[in-house]
């Protein structure tokens, strides 16, 4: 068994996938492992002073476990922007040979308080340097990583993942002040558990829990955040077997698919895609645990040339509004931290053949002249889309016409379904409306009944989409066919009413 921290990159070795073939590394999912560390970490305009930047640290914080219950024991479920005191992932592996082994990293940032001093050491929350410079206090964050590899036998491994507090020290030019870095200790500790549940399948089970007390539970949030995993993922490789997706785990492990929990993360595939998807069931040799919600196999774009710390934003619109920065913003963003002064210095000296590919890419072409489906009109002729009326029309599902009010059971598709969606399976809904494609396909538009939003999302217009048959009616749902509903009655006239 191999274990350890490490802070920093360290030499790694191949993972083999369950035929021996070459498989990727933990380094070729570093792009899209590293979004999620630092997801959130400082915002545009990258400023201290904005107010988005003064709650920080949203994703994967796993706290003491004194300070997150001081009131209630925490509700478990898979969003990783709850706080908790662990995470924990559980996955299935079909093992190919048996000498199998599973390599584990959990990666997370510790925080580091940056405290800007004077010449007589007097901590201030900003100091003009000679050298024309701006210091500003602020928190930072060190990145932290540990691995774990055990040969796969049933049985319960842990590791220590950890770590120190510290403290270091910045002279400022001319003797003009200092900077003083301190890092309060994390204790934390992860467990990998193997459950055998045939004769070549395993159930892993990853559990990373805060096991610090907090100096005080009743502590404001950024205080206690001192002591918390911020961010905390995990990444999982194998030798000799392969991961199961959870998404699309094929028609045989569906039910051991939902028999695996997951609290406050969510395991899907890593590494690229296969080039034909399979047909009993995606795997791969990696997979990646996070607390943000994903898809199997994720990537970044490669036409993007850095991170800018907001994954779910486009980088053409966040490049163009940093460039439109004033110095005086941008000269306040590079005092506040030094990932904001790398931003800077990318998009000031991004050359225009870089930002052109931020403008858009095509992945695929499909045949031009396509025929339109059957009875369905082309949207893009004018007047083509008469007749329609999302929140009157009607579908039929299963023999029973399917409308707005309507109340359906959701069973999203198994393969290629969004994520998100696989987690309201077996929750039933109200349709608000029935939306027709450029394609010629059907969604529903639905709120889910037991989401304490669902009257304002229904308000927004924010709906949740699904074929009809991904839609189970349930009772009372038949609605009239407007093709052949009776008209409807004009209402009393004045001398009746």
């Amino acid at each position: 068994m191999a274990e350890g921290l490490v802070d920093g990159r360290a030499p790694r070795t191949a993972l083999a996938d369950g035929f021996d073939r070459p498989a990727p590394t933990f380094e070729q999912m570093s792009a899209v492992a590293d979004a999620v560390l630092y997801e959130g970490y400082l915002l545009y305009p990258y400023r201290r002073s904005s107010p988005k930047n003064r709650a920080r640290w949203q994703f994967g914080v796993l706290f003491p476990r004194d300070w997150v219950e001081a009131d209630d024991p925490v509700s478990p479920g898979v969003s990783g922007s709850a706080d908790s005191w662990y995470q924990q992932t559980e996955c299935l592996l079909r093992v190919r040979r048996p000498d199998a082994t599973v390599r584990l990293r959990v990666r997370y940032l510790q925080l580091q308080h940056k405290q800007v001093e004077d010449a007589e050491q007097r901590p201030v929350e900003s100091l003009a340097c000679d050298d024309g410079t701006v210091q500003l206090t602020f928190e930072e964050a060190v990145p932290r990583e540990a691995d774990l590899v055990v040969p796969l036998a049933e049985g319960v491994r842990t590791v220590q993942v950890g770590a120190p507090a510290g403290t270091g020290t910045e002279p400022l030019p001319s003797g003009g002040g200092r900077v003083v870095r301190r890092r309060e200790e994390v204790r934390a500790s992860t467990t990998l558990e193997a459950e055998r549940l045939g004769a070549d399948l395993f159930r892993i089970r990853v559990r990373t829990a805060n096991e610090g007390r907090a100096a005080d539970p009743r502590a404001p949030r950024d205080q206690a955040l001192r002591q918390a995993l911020i961010a905390t993922h995990t990444l999982l490789g194998t030798e000799g077997a392969e991961f199961v997706s959870l998404i699309d785990p094929g028609p045989a492990l569906q039910e051991a698919a939902r028999n695996c929990h997951n609290d406050f993360t969510f395991p899907v595939l890593g590494g690229p895609p296969p080039a034909v998807a399979p047909e009993d069931g995606s795997v791969s040799a990696l997979l990646l645990s996070s607390p943000i919600i994903l898809p199997d196999h994720p990537q970044v774009a490669p036409e993007s040339p850095g991170d800018l710390h907001d994954a779910g934003e486009i980088d053409e619109i966040l490049t163009l509004r940093t460039m439109l920065l004033t110095d005086e913003e941008k000269r306040e963003a590079r005092a506040t931290d030094a990932r904001a002064a790398e931003i800077l210095d990318r998009v000031d000296t991004m050359p225009p053949e870089v930002f052109g590919r931020l403008h858009g890419a095509i992945r695929s072409l499909g045949p031009a002249d396509r025929p339109a489906p059957a009875g369905r009109p082309a949207w893009w002729q004018e007047g083509a889309d008469d007749g329609l009326s999302p929140a009157t029309d009607t579908v039929l599902v299963d023999g029973v016409r399917v409308g707005g009010g309507a109340r359906v059971r959701l069973r999203p598709r198994g393969r290629g379904a969004d994520a998100q969606d696989m987690f309201l399976v077996g929750r039933t809904a109200t349709v608000a409306a029935v939306f027709h494609d450029v394609d010629g396909s059907t969604h529903l538009a639905v709120t889910v009944d037991d989401d304490p939003a669902a009257e304002l999302h229904g308000w927004y217009g924010r709906f949740h989409y699904f074929r009809p048959d991904e839609v189970e009616p349930l009772g009372g749902t038949d609605v009239p066919d407007p093709a052949t509903a009776a008209e409807p009655s004009p209402g009393p006239s004045p001398s009746e009413a």
